[in-house]
């Protein structure tokens, strides 16, 4: 039995005395016969719970939960206070259609400027085409929706020709893509488009649903126990704008995983270094966006799972609010950590995606109340002096520079990278950075752990029958084995840990508008040639990319990952701005500032595809 630990209430916590200490999760890195071999000692009757508890006790999760006395109520979804209004935004109506959405957000954007895309220089600097710069080309009549679907298929045909196999979508149909991208194409020969997103191609993540492609959330059988009978309401609200949904994309299993592998299908590999991983889960969703193949995916995000690919994979990934976006329709519908979001290659066309699949569903306008959606102009002058008036969070200890959490990276270049980006924003837009303390990151892994465990494991409890579950993959397996060791008092604790932890940041957010941090511990980690047959499991790994991500889901705080540069390797590097509840247009606004001013050049990835010029133009 551990020692009894009794916690002061939060509002008594003396945060001069908090102190960081790094955490490192402890657990085996294991992949072929050993990982096998740990699979079925883990999921054995006994010794399986032996093995488990043991794990536990190492991260410390008893002395956490079982053994704390926490004087908080528990809060078993985030509840947020009310929330000051943001400067220099446009307001949407969730009600109103998401076409109608899009096209007030694309009001709030600069002025577009389309000589770029007659430019064939092959010495001008890379860039990624964003949407408005394939609206222009269909206006034009440069190229069609059409021309574009036959650069695409052809494009995706060599990509899956590959060896070993790295697949981009796991469920895809070249007649349904020409389908669409025909219909697209008739309706600006009509001068009827729908919206900027018309002809516009995007990927789904296959945890959502997709008509007329199965949702097999990663695995080979969970399209056996659900049916898709109709999109994802977020992914109605895309096809309502004209995109064309080219099938379901590549990711780790069930979501339960932070790198990517997947191997049932194949691992996709990151287009800036292909011996490397994407992350994940949304894996799938970010190589194809920065294989240059879509300009925008969607995905979910229940610890990190949009925001870590888009860093590793150097692209915007947009986490909102949790509430913000309706979730009916996809695998996890009914947790309290996850959202569905978008991944884009820049800033401007993730405000145009959230514009089209934003808004609530019933239940969580009652329950939650959510503000207004709001955007930022960024046509406004007023749009600049809100930029400098931000105030930006960034937790370091003061009595020694190696022990801080904003510099808890596995390498200095990422740290590095990122504190040149406050120091630029300070310079060019006047932002002051604040120094602020966020207590107990080592409770807020082993709540959120716990809370996304529990809450995966009763949805998809149901469909475990006739031995579904021993079809998984290995490193799938032994997360279930782990959740099924939580109890209901350590879920239960773990909320009281949720409303303790939601104290902390409200404080924080009385001092400031934005926390910053870089988005991952790690750059893009190195694929085991065998971890592509069988899989493979690595704590150390979760933890560095996992370190920064939390708060977003276990809080439901609004956060995005923007690109801020690459390592000495040349692998991206992700910034990520952490907004107060419903204040998407603040981290938006910001993000759009880096981007512009302070990011510095891009690099083109090794596998590119430029599907919108492709012969044509």
């Amino acid at each position: 039995m551990g020692k009894k630990r009794v916690l002061l209430p939060a509002s008594e916590v003396d945060m001069t005395a908090v102190k960081y200490t790094p955490q490192r999760i402890q657990g085996p890195h294991l992949t072929g016969c050993w990982l096998k071999l740990f699979v079925m000692l883990a999921e054995a009757p006994i010794i399986g719970s032996m093995i488990m508890i043991l794990l536990k006790n190492k991260n410390r999760s008893s002395e956490m939960l079982k053994n704390t006395v926490i004087p908080e109520d528990p809060m078993f979804k985030p509840e947020f206070p009310p929330q000051e209004s943001e400067p220099a935004v446009v307001c949407l109506e969730e009600d109103g259609k998401p076409e109608e959405r899009v096209e007030l957000a694309l009001q709030c954007l600069p002025d577009y400027n389309p000589g770029c895309i007659q430019i064939a220089d092959s010495s001008a600097p890379f860039r990624y085409w964003k949407i408005r710069d394939y609206a222009y080309a269909y206006r034009s009549k440069l190229t069609t929706p059409s021309e574009v679907a036959e650069n695409f298929i052809s494009a995706i045909e060599e990509f899956n020709n590959k060896n070993p196999l790295a697949p981009l979508l796991i469920s895809y149909d070249p007649g349904e893509v020409r389908s669409q991208a025909a219909a697209s194409t008739q309706r600006f020969k009509e001068g009827s488009e729908l919206s900027i997103l018309d002809g516009i191609f995007m990927a789904v993540k296959d945890d959502i649903d997709c008509c007329p492609h199965p949702s097999k959330g990663g695995t080979t059988w969970f399209h056996e126990v659900h049916e898709v009978k109709k999109d994802a309401v977020c992914v109605s609200r895309l096809r309502s704008c004209g995109a064309v949904l080219v099938g379901k994309t590549n990711m780790h299993e069930l979501g339960l995983g932070t790198t990517g592998n997947n191997a049932n299908f194949g691992t996709t590999r990151n287009p800036h270094a292909p011996d490397r991983y994407t992350g994940g889960s949304s894996s799938g969703s970010a190589a194809i966006v920065a294989s240059g193949l879509c300009s925008a995916a969607l995905g979910t995000d229940g610890g990190g799972s949009i925001r870590i690919p888009s860093s590793l994979c150097g692209l915007v990934g947009l986490k909102t609010t949790y509430g913000r976006t309706d979730m009916k329709g996809l695998l996890y519908r009914g947790g309290t950590v996850a959202i569905v979001g978008s991944i884009t290659a820049s800033v401007e066309d993730a405000i145009l995606v959230y514009a089209a699949i934003l808004g609530s569903s019933p239940a969580e306008r009652v329950s939650l109340k959510p503000d207004l959606p709001c955007l930022p102009n960024l046509t406004s002058c007023e749009s600049w002096y809100a930029v400098g008036s931000l105030r930006l969070g960034k937790y370091t200890e003061f009595l020694d520079f190696l022990l801080q959490w904003f510099n808890d990276v596995f390498s200095t270049e990422i740290s590095d990278k990122c504190e040149d980006i406050l120091n630029q924003l300070s310079e060019k837009h006047g932002c002051e950075t604040i120094e602020v303390v966020i207590p107990e990151l080592p409770e807020m892994r082993t709540a959120h752990i716990v809370s996304v465990g529990s809450e995966a494991l009763s949805e998809l409890n149901p469909d475990f029958e006739d031995g579904k579950s021993t079809r998984l993959t290995y490193d799938t397996r032994i997360n279930l084995a782990l959740f099924r060791t939580f109890t209901a008092s350590d879920y239960v604790a773990a909320q009281c840990l949720r409303r303790r932890l939601m104290y902390y940041h409200m404080e924080i957010f009385k001092k400031v508008d934005i926390i910053v941090t870089p988005t991952t511990g790690m750059t893009a980690p190195i694929i085991s040639p065998i971890a592509l047959k069988v899989g493979e499991t690595n704590f150390h790994v979760s933890g560095n990319l996992m370190r920064f991500v939390l708060a977003g889901n276990l809080l439901g705080f609004p956060a995005i990952s923007v690109p801020v540069g690459y390592d000495k390797q040349g692998l991206p590097i992700g910034m990520q701005l952490i907004g107060r509840p419903w204040c998407e247009a603040s981290i938006l606004r910001l993000a759009a500032a880096i981007e512009e001013n302070c990011a510095g050049p891009k690099k083109k990835p090794v596998q590119f595809y430029d599907i919108l010029k492709g012969n044509q133009l």
